[in-house]
Protein backbone atom coordinates (compact mmCIF):
# COMPACT_ATOMS: atom_id res chain seq x y z
CA UNK A 1 0.00 0.00 0.00
CA UNK A 2 1.35 3.60 -0.67
CA UNK A 3 2.09 5.32 2.24
CA UNK A 4 0.28 8.60 3.15
CA UNK A 5 2.73 10.70 4.38
CA UNK A 6 5.23 10.16 1.21
CA UNK A 7 1.89 10.71 -0.81
CA UNK A 8 1.25 14.15 0.73
CA UNK A 9 4.96 15.16 0.90
CA UNK A 10 5.38 14.64 -2.75
CA UNK A 11 2.27 16.99 -3.43
CA UNK A 12 3.86 19.62 -1.39
CA UNK A 13 7.56 19.48 -2.68
CA UNK A 14 5.46 19.65 -6.29
CA UNK A 15 3.56 22.69 -5.26
CA UNK A 16 6.72 24.06 -3.95
CA UNK A 17 9.59 23.26 -6.80
CA UNK A 18 7.40 23.33 -9.68
CA UNK A 19 4.47 25.49 -9.37
CA UNK A 20 6.65 27.77 -6.71
CA UNK A 21 3.75 28.34 -4.09
CA UNK A 22 5.04 28.73 -0.91
CA UNK A 23 5.09 25.52 1.80
CA UNK A 24 2.17 26.80 4.29
CA UNK A 25 0.02 27.73 1.27
CA UNK A 26 0.15 24.24 -0.53
CA UNK A 27 -0.36 22.72 3.27
CA UNK A 28 -3.58 24.35 3.02
CA UNK A 29 -4.59 22.26 0.07
CA UNK A 30 -3.91 19.27 1.11
CA UNK A 31 -7.06 17.18 0.91
CA UNK A 32 -9.38 16.45 4.28
CA UNK A 33 -8.04 12.73 3.77
CA UNK A 34 -4.37 13.87 4.24
CA UNK A 35 -5.37 16.06 7.51
CA UNK A 36 -3.91 13.12 9.87
CA UNK A 37 -0.58 12.91 8.48
CA UNK A 38 -0.02 16.55 7.97
CA UNK A 39 2.74 17.02 10.26
CA UNK A 40 4.77 14.18 9.28
CA UNK A 41 4.19 15.33 5.26
CA UNK A 42 5.15 18.78 6.32
CA UNK A 43 7.90 17.83 8.03
CA UNK A 44 9.31 15.49 5.72
CA UNK A 45 8.86 17.95 2.52
CA UNK A 46 10.76 20.98 4.79
CA UNK A 47 13.91 18.56 5.47
CA UNK A 48 14.14 17.70 1.86
CA UNK A 49 13.80 21.34 1.11
CA UNK A 50 15.93 22.41 3.71
CA UNK A 51 18.86 20.20 2.33
CA UNK A 52 18.35 20.01 -0.75
CA UNK A 53 21.60 20.46 -1.86
CA UNK A 54 22.89 17.75 0.33
CA UNK A 55 21.09 15.63 -1.28
CA UNK A 56 21.35 15.88 -4.50
CA UNK A 57 25.16 15.79 -4.01
CA UNK A 58 24.57 12.18 -2.36
CA UNK A 59 22.40 11.22 -5.14
CA UNK A 60 24.21 12.33 -7.97
CA UNK A 61 27.17 9.70 -8.44
CA UNK A 62 24.18 7.24 -8.87
CA UNK A 63 22.88 9.36 -11.71
CA UNK A 64 23.79 8.62 -15.31
CA UNK A 65 21.58 11.47 -16.59
CA UNK A 66 19.19 13.87 -14.97
CA UNK A 67 15.77 11.97 -14.09
CA UNK A 68 12.78 14.28 -14.72
CA UNK A 69 11.28 16.35 -11.83
CA UNK A 70 8.80 14.02 -10.70
CA UNK A 71 11.17 11.35 -9.89
CA UNK A 72 14.06 13.71 -8.50
CA UNK A 73 11.12 14.22 -6.03
CA UNK A 74 10.64 10.84 -4.81
CA UNK A 75 14.37 10.15 -4.97
CA UNK A 76 14.84 13.39 -2.85
CA UNK A 77 12.12 11.93 -0.38
CA UNK A 78 13.71 8.57 -0.17
CA UNK A 79 17.18 9.68 0.63
CA UNK A 80 15.93 12.45 3.09
CA UNK A 81 14.21 9.51 5.20
CA UNK A 82 17.39 7.35 4.98
CA UNK A 83 19.85 9.92 5.62
CA UNK A 84 18.47 12.53 8.14
CA UNK A 85 15.00 11.43 9.20
CA UNK A 86 16.13 7.56 10.65
CA UNK A 87 13.55 5.88 8.38
CA UNK A 88 14.94 2.33 8.41
CA UNK A 89 16.42 1.27 5.12
CA UNK A 90 14.08 -1.17 3.76
CA UNK A 91 11.08 0.71 4.46
CA UNK A 92 13.07 3.99 2.86
CA UNK A 93 13.26 2.11 -0.15
CA UNK A 94 9.94 0.06 -0.34
CA UNK A 95 8.35 3.03 0.32
CA UNK A 96 9.77 5.38 -2.40
CA UNK A 97 9.07 2.37 -5.20
CA UNK A 98 5.91 2.31 -4.17
CA UNK A 99 5.32 6.49 -4.55
CA UNK A 100 6.97 6.14 -8.06
CA UNK A 101 4.71 3.79 -8.96
CA UNK A 102 1.34 5.06 -7.69
CA UNK A 103 2.58 8.41 -9.55
CA UNK A 104 2.99 7.16 -12.79
CA UNK A 105 6.26 6.79 -12.90
CA UNK A 106 6.76 3.10 -13.10
CA UNK A 107 9.25 2.96 -15.63
CA UNK A 108 11.37 4.55 -13.15
CA UNK A 109 11.21 2.31 -10.00
CA UNK A 110 13.76 0.27 -10.88
CA UNK A 111 15.86 2.69 -10.84
CA UNK A 112 14.29 4.36 -7.96
CA UNK A 113 14.82 0.93 -5.95
CA UNK A 114 18.72 0.80 -7.16
CA UNK A 115 19.95 4.27 -6.31
CA UNK A 116 17.95 4.11 -2.81
CA UNK A 117 19.47 1.00 -1.88
CA UNK A 118 23.30 1.49 -2.82
CA UNK A 119 22.54 5.21 -0.51
CA UNK A 120 21.13 2.83 2.59
CA UNK A 121 24.25 0.53 2.08
CA UNK A 122 26.68 3.44 2.70
CA UNK A 123 24.33 5.38 5.49
CA UNK A 124 25.19 8.33 6.31
CA UNK A 125 28.90 8.00 5.37
CA UNK A 126 27.84 9.84 1.99
CA UNK A 127 27.45 13.02 4.28
CA UNK A 128 31.15 13.15 5.99
CA UNK A 129 33.11 14.84 3.42
CA UNK A 130 30.52 17.54 2.15
CA UNK A 131 30.06 21.13 2.80
CA UNK A 132 26.32 20.58 3.57
CA UNK A 133 25.75 24.54 4.33
CA UNK A 134 27.33 25.91 1.88
CA UNK A 135 25.47 23.33 -0.29
CA UNK A 136 21.95 23.85 0.79
CA UNK A 137 22.32 27.80 0.55
CA UNK A 138 22.04 28.97 -2.75
CA UNK A 139 25.13 30.85 -3.64
CA UNK A 140 23.68 34.45 -4.37
CA UNK A 141 22.75 34.29 -0.40
CA UNK A 142 25.85 33.17 1.10
CA UNK A 143 27.52 35.79 -1.19
CA UNK A 144 25.15 38.54 0.36
CA UNK A 145 25.63 37.28 4.04
CA UNK A 146 29.63 38.04 4.22
CA UNK A 147 31.83 36.81 7.19
CA UNK A 148 28.26 35.42 9.17
CA UNK A 149 27.31 33.39 6.22
CA UNK A 150 28.82 29.70 7.30
CA UNK A 151 26.83 30.34 10.77
CA UNK A 152 23.62 31.35 9.70
CA UNK A 153 23.23 28.47 6.92
CA UNK A 154 24.60 25.68 9.86
CA UNK A 155 21.53 26.98 12.05
CA UNK A 156 19.64 26.66 8.69
CA UNK A 157 20.20 22.96 8.87
CA UNK A 158 18.00 22.66 11.59
CA UNK A 159 14.34 23.57 12.47
CA UNK A 160 13.11 26.57 14.91
CA UNK A 161 12.31 26.38 17.90
CA UNK A 162 8.86 27.54 19.25
CA UNK A 163 9.03 31.36 21.10
CA UNK A 164 6.14 32.93 22.62
CA UNK A 165 5.88 36.43 23.76
CA UNK A 166 3.45 36.37 27.08
CA UNK A 167 0.59 39.02 27.22
CA UNK A 168 1.34 41.49 30.53
CA UNK A 169 0.98 39.02 33.80
CA UNK A 170 0.97 36.01 32.16
CA UNK A 171 2.92 33.16 33.65
CA UNK A 172 4.95 31.39 31.49
CA UNK A 173 3.63 27.47 30.62
CA UNK A 174 5.49 24.91 32.88
CA UNK A 175 8.74 23.66 31.46
CA UNK A 176 9.30 27.28 29.31
CA UNK A 177 12.95 28.80 29.05
CA UNK A 178 13.00 32.29 29.46
CA UNK A 179 15.05 34.38 27.00
CA UNK A 180 17.53 37.26 28.13
CA UNK A 181 15.47 39.55 25.78
CA UNK A 182 11.85 38.52 28.10
CA UNK A 183 10.71 35.91 25.15
CA UNK A 184 9.92 32.20 26.40
CA UNK A 185 11.17 29.20 24.31
CA UNK A 186 10.19 25.37 23.72
CA UNK A 187 11.97 22.72 22.12
CA UNK A 188 11.25 22.62 17.87
CA UNK A 189 8.54 21.10 17.16
CA UNK A 190 5.77 22.26 20.46
CA UNK A 191 2.17 22.79 19.03
CA UNK A 192 1.50 25.96 21.02
CA UNK A 193 -1.96 24.81 21.36
CA UNK A 194 -0.88 22.38 23.93
CA UNK A 195 0.63 25.26 26.20
CA UNK A 196 -0.70 26.34 28.99
CA UNK A 197 -2.85 29.71 28.35
CA UNK A 198 -2.16 29.41 24.77
CA UNK A 199 -6.07 29.19 23.32
CA UNK A 200 -6.81 31.82 26.26
CA UNK A 201 -4.36 34.61 24.80
CA UNK A 202 -2.46 34.30 27.30
CA UNK A 203 0.61 34.70 24.87
CA UNK A 204 1.18 34.33 21.05
CA UNK A 205 4.07 32.97 19.01
CA UNK A 206 6.65 35.20 18.16
CA UNK A 207 10.27 34.65 17.57
CA UNK A 208 12.81 36.08 19.79
CA UNK A 209 13.82 38.64 17.50
CA UNK A 210 10.71 39.56 15.98
CA UNK A 211 9.72 40.97 19.51
CA UNK A 212 12.97 43.34 19.36
CA UNK A 213 11.56 45.84 17.07
CA UNK A 214 8.19 47.09 19.49
CA UNK A 215 10.06 46.71 22.21
CA UNK A 216 12.57 48.97 20.79
CA UNK A 217 10.06 51.29 20.24
CA UNK A 218 9.62 51.53 23.47
CA UNK A 219 5.76 52.79 23.33
CA UNK A 220 4.90 54.23 26.64
CA UNK A 221 0.77 54.84 27.77
CA UNK A 222 -1.10 57.02 26.04
CA UNK A 223 1.25 57.42 22.93
CA UNK A 224 -0.54 57.69 19.59
CA UNK A 225 1.66 54.78 17.76
CA UNK A 226 0.54 52.94 13.91
CA UNK A 227 1.49 49.60 13.44
CA UNK A 228 1.88 49.44 9.40
CA UNK A 229 1.64 46.16 7.71
CA UNK A 230 0.41 44.82 11.13
CA UNK A 231 -0.82 41.10 10.82
CA UNK A 232 -1.07 38.52 12.04
CA UNK A 233 -0.44 41.10 14.97
CA UNK A 234 2.23 40.12 17.13
CA UNK A 235 3.56 43.62 17.09
CA UNK A 236 0.48 45.09 17.47
CA UNK A 237 -0.24 43.19 20.27
CA UNK A 238 3.09 44.09 22.33
CA UNK A 239 2.20 47.83 21.47
CA UNK A 240 -1.00 47.37 22.78
CA UNK A 241 -0.05 45.59 25.62
CA UNK A 242 1.57 48.72 26.60
CA UNK A 243 -1.07 50.74 27.14
CA UNK A 244 -0.63 52.93 23.84
CA UNK A 245 -3.35 54.22 21.34
CA UNK A 246 -2.53 51.63 18.33
CA UNK A 247 -3.71 52.18 15.25
CA UNK A 248 -2.99 49.02 13.02
CA UNK A 249 -2.49 49.50 9.18
CA UNK A 250 -2.78 46.41 6.59
CA UNK A 251 -3.89 46.30 3.37
CA UNK A 252 -4.78 42.58 2.68
CA UNK A 253 -8.30 42.08 3.74
CA UNK A 254 -7.59 38.26 4.56
CA UNK A 255 -4.72 39.26 6.57
CA UNK A 256 -6.55 41.44 8.90
CA UNK A 257 -9.30 39.27 9.62
CA UNK A 258 -6.67 36.83 10.90
CA UNK A 259 -5.11 40.15 12.59
CA UNK A 260 -8.77 41.05 14.29
CA UNK A 261 -9.16 37.61 15.58
CA UNK A 262 -5.96 37.48 17.42
CA UNK A 263 -6.17 40.84 18.94
CA UNK A 264 -10.00 38.91 20.14
CA UNK A 265 -8.60 35.81 21.34
CA UNK A 266 -5.30 38.17 23.58
CA UNK A 267 -8.17 40.53 24.69
CA UNK A 268 -5.80 43.86 23.44
CA UNK A 269 -7.35 46.57 21.67
CA UNK A 270 -6.32 48.37 18.66
CA UNK A 271 -8.00 50.86 15.94
CA UNK A 272 -7.86 48.50 12.37
CA UNK A 273 -7.41 50.60 9.28
CA UNK A 274 -7.57 48.36 6.05
CA UNK A 275 -4.90 50.46 3.79
CA UNK A 276 -2.35 50.75 1.61
CA UNK A 277 0.23 52.33 4.34
CA UNK A 278 1.87 54.37 1.60
CA UNK A 279 -1.01 56.29 0.49
CA UNK A 280 -2.89 56.32 4.28
CA UNK A 281 -3.73 59.63 5.21
CA UNK A 282 -4.96 59.77 8.83
CA UNK A 283 -6.44 62.70 10.33
CA UNK A 284 -3.74 63.26 13.18
CA UNK A 285 0.40 62.87 13.19
CA UNK A 286 1.38 60.25 15.67
CA UNK A 287 3.96 59.52 18.20
CA UNK A 288 5.92 56.84 16.90
CA UNK A 289 5.44 54.72 13.64
CA UNK A 290 6.40 50.74 13.61
CA UNK A 291 7.31 49.99 9.80
CA UNK A 292 8.06 46.24 9.80
CA UNK A 293 8.34 46.30 5.84
CA UNK A 294 7.31 43.53 3.21
CA UNK A 295 10.74 41.98 2.64
CA UNK A 296 12.30 38.66 0.96
CA UNK A 297 12.23 37.06 4.66
CA UNK A 298 15.39 35.32 4.39
CA UNK A 299 15.89 35.85 7.86
CA UNK A 300 12.98 33.38 8.56
CA UNK A 301 14.37 30.02 6.47
CA UNK A 302 14.55 28.48 9.83
CA UNK A 303 10.93 28.26 9.75
CA UNK A 304 10.27 28.59 6.42
CA UNK A 305 12.77 26.24 4.34
CA UNK A 306 10.91 26.56 0.95
CA UNK A 307 12.08 30.75 0.96
CA UNK A 308 15.91 29.55 -0.85
CA UNK A 309 13.83 27.35 -3.11
CA UNK A 310 11.56 30.20 -4.13
CA UNK A 311 13.11 33.89 -4.26
CA UNK A 312 15.59 35.31 -6.50
CA UNK A 313 17.73 37.92 -6.28
CA UNK A 314 15.41 40.11 -8.98
CA UNK A 315 12.19 39.79 -6.10
CA UNK A 316 14.81 41.48 -3.84
CA UNK A 317 14.92 44.50 -6.05
CA UNK A 318 11.49 44.25 -6.32
CA UNK A 319 10.99 44.91 -3.02
CA UNK A 320 13.44 47.46 -2.33
CA UNK A 321 11.09 49.99 -4.74
CA UNK A 322 7.95 49.30 -2.00
CA UNK A 323 10.42 49.80 1.30
CA UNK A 324 11.42 52.67 -0.07
CA UNK A 325 7.96 53.78 -0.99
CA UNK A 326 6.80 53.10 2.65
CA UNK A 327 9.50 54.96 4.54
CA UNK A 328 8.99 57.74 1.63
CA UNK A 329 5.40 58.10 3.25
CA UNK A 330 5.96 57.78 6.82
CA UNK A 331 7.08 61.16 7.47
CA UNK A 332 4.08 63.19 7.47
CA UNK A 333 2.28 60.46 9.70
CA UNK A 334 4.61 61.17 12.76
CA UNK A 335 4.80 64.60 14.53
CA UNK A 336 8.57 66.80 14.52
CA UNK A 337 10.07 64.78 16.66
CA UNK A 338 8.25 61.64 16.43
CA UNK A 339 10.06 58.48 16.38
CA UNK A 340 9.83 55.66 13.67
CA UNK A 341 11.29 52.03 13.81
CA UNK A 342 11.94 50.26 10.46
CA UNK A 343 12.57 46.87 10.49
CA UNK A 344 12.68 43.87 8.02
CA UNK A 345 12.57 40.16 8.76
CA UNK A 346 15.30 39.77 6.15
CA UNK A 347 19.23 39.12 6.03
CA UNK A 348 20.34 41.26 2.90
CA UNK A 349 21.74 44.59 2.89
CA UNK A 350 19.98 45.61 0.31
CA UNK A 351 16.85 45.50 2.40
CA UNK A 352 18.58 46.85 5.46
CA UNK A 353 21.18 49.49 6.20
CA UNK A 354 20.87 50.73 2.53
CA UNK A 355 17.08 51.88 2.62
CA UNK A 356 18.14 53.36 5.53
CA UNK A 357 20.79 55.22 3.81
CA UNK A 358 18.35 56.13 0.97
CA UNK A 359 15.70 57.26 3.33
CA UNK A 360 18.60 59.76 5.36
CA UNK A 361 19.33 61.12 1.63
CA UNK A 362 15.97 62.20 0.74
CA UNK A 363 15.91 64.15 4.12
CA UNK A 364 12.82 64.67 6.83
CA UNK A 365 15.30 62.43 9.16
CA UNK A 366 17.76 61.86 11.64
CA UNK A 367 19.12 58.41 13.12
CA UNK A 368 19.24 57.55 16.48
CA UNK A 369 20.99 54.68 17.14
CA UNK A 370 20.40 51.93 19.88
CA UNK A 371 22.15 52.26 22.26
CA UNK A 372 24.13 49.56 24.19
CA UNK A 373 21.51 50.08 27.18
CA UNK A 374 19.07 49.00 24.98
CA UNK A 375 20.30 46.00 23.72
CA UNK A 376 22.15 44.99 26.78
CA UNK A 377 19.99 41.75 26.71
CA UNK A 378 21.53 40.88 22.88
CA UNK A 379 25.03 42.92 22.91
CA UNK A 380 26.24 40.99 19.69
CA UNK A 381 22.84 42.33 17.86
CA UNK A 382 23.83 45.86 17.75
CA UNK A 383 26.13 46.87 14.96
CA UNK A 384 28.97 50.01 15.27
CA UNK A 385 26.18 52.22 13.28
CA UNK A 386 23.73 51.55 15.98
CA UNK A 387 21.08 49.62 14.34
CA UNK A 388 19.60 46.52 14.98
CA UNK A 389 21.21 42.97 13.14
CA UNK A 390 20.47 39.13 14.54
CA UNK A 391 20.90 36.35 12.50
CA UNK A 392 20.32 32.75 12.91
CA UNK A 393 24.03 32.09 13.99
CA UNK A 394 23.71 34.06 17.43
CA UNK A 395 22.85 31.77 20.19
CA UNK A 396 23.55 28.97 18.78
CA UNK A 397 23.54 26.82 21.96
CA UNK A 398 20.22 28.34 22.84
CA UNK A 399 18.61 27.56 19.70
CA UNK A 400 19.25 30.57 17.52
CA UNK A 401 17.18 32.91 16.44
CA UNK A 402 15.26 34.59 13.04
CA UNK A 403 17.78 37.38 11.23
CA UNK A 404 15.92 40.98 11.85
CA UNK A 405 17.18 44.28 10.75
CA UNK A 406 16.09 47.08 12.83
CA UNK A 407 16.72 51.06 12.97
CA UNK A 408 15.17 54.16 14.95
CA UNK A 409 14.96 57.42 12.81
CA UNK A 410 13.41 60.81 14.37
CA UNK A 411 11.56 63.21 11.63
CA UNK A 412 12.88 66.10 11.57
CA UNK A 413 11.34 69.48 11.97
CA UNK A 414 9.84 70.43 8.35
CA UNK A 415 6.42 71.62 7.18
CA UNK A 416 3.60 69.25 6.47
CA UNK A 417 3.60 70.54 2.91
CA UNK A 418 6.79 69.58 1.74
CA UNK A 419 6.57 65.85 3.69
CA UNK A 420 3.64 65.53 1.49
CA UNK A 421 4.68 66.67 -1.22
CA UNK A 422 7.78 64.37 -1.35
CA UNK A 423 5.69 61.86 -0.09
CA UNK A 424 3.16 61.97 -2.87
CA UNK A 425 6.40 62.42 -5.57
CA UNK A 426 6.98 58.45 -4.21
CA UNK A 427 3.41 56.84 -4.01
CA UNK A 428 2.46 58.50 -7.36
CA UNK A 429 -0.27 56.19 -9.07
CA UNK A 430 -3.98 55.21 -7.97
CA UNK A 431 -4.42 54.67 -4.27
CA UNK A 432 -6.43 51.74 -3.66
CA UNK A 433 -6.80 52.20 0.20
CA UNK A 434 -6.38 56.36 0.72
CA UNK A 435 -7.98 57.96 3.35
CA UNK A 436 -11.15 58.14 1.16
CA UNK A 437 -11.69 54.52 0.79
CA UNK A 438 -9.58 53.02 4.18
CA UNK A 439 -11.19 50.58 5.84
CA UNK A 440 -11.72 51.30 9.58
CA UNK A 441 -13.31 49.48 13.03
CA UNK A 442 -12.75 49.34 16.04
CA UNK A 443 -11.41 46.38 17.66
CA UNK A 444 -10.79 47.02 21.66
CA UNK A 445 -11.35 43.95 23.64
CA UNK A 446 -11.76 43.74 27.40
CA UNK A 447 -8.29 43.49 29.13
CA UNK A 448 -8.05 40.80 31.98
Amino acid sequence: MSDPVRQAAFDLLTAVLDHRRPLDDALDTLPPAASRDRAAAHRLAATVLRRLGTLDAVLEPYLRKQPPEPVRHVLWIGAAGLLLLDTPGHAAVATAVELARSRGLAPFAGLVNAVLRRIAATGTAALTELDAPRLDTPPWMWASWGNDARAIAIAHMRPAPLDLTLRPGADPPPGAEILPTGSVRFPPGTAPQSLEGFDQGAMWVQDAAAALPARLLAAQAGERVADLGAAPGGKTGQLAASGAVVTAVERDAARMRRLEENLRRWRLGATLVQADAATWQPDNVFDAVLLDAPCSATGTIRRHPDIPRLKRPQDVRALILAQDRLLAAAPRLLRSGGRLIYAVCSLQPEEGPERVAAALARGHWRLEPFTRAELAALPEARTDEGFLRTHPGMWAERGGMDGFFAARLVRISESRDVLLRDGARMTAGPAPHGRDSARVRSARFARS
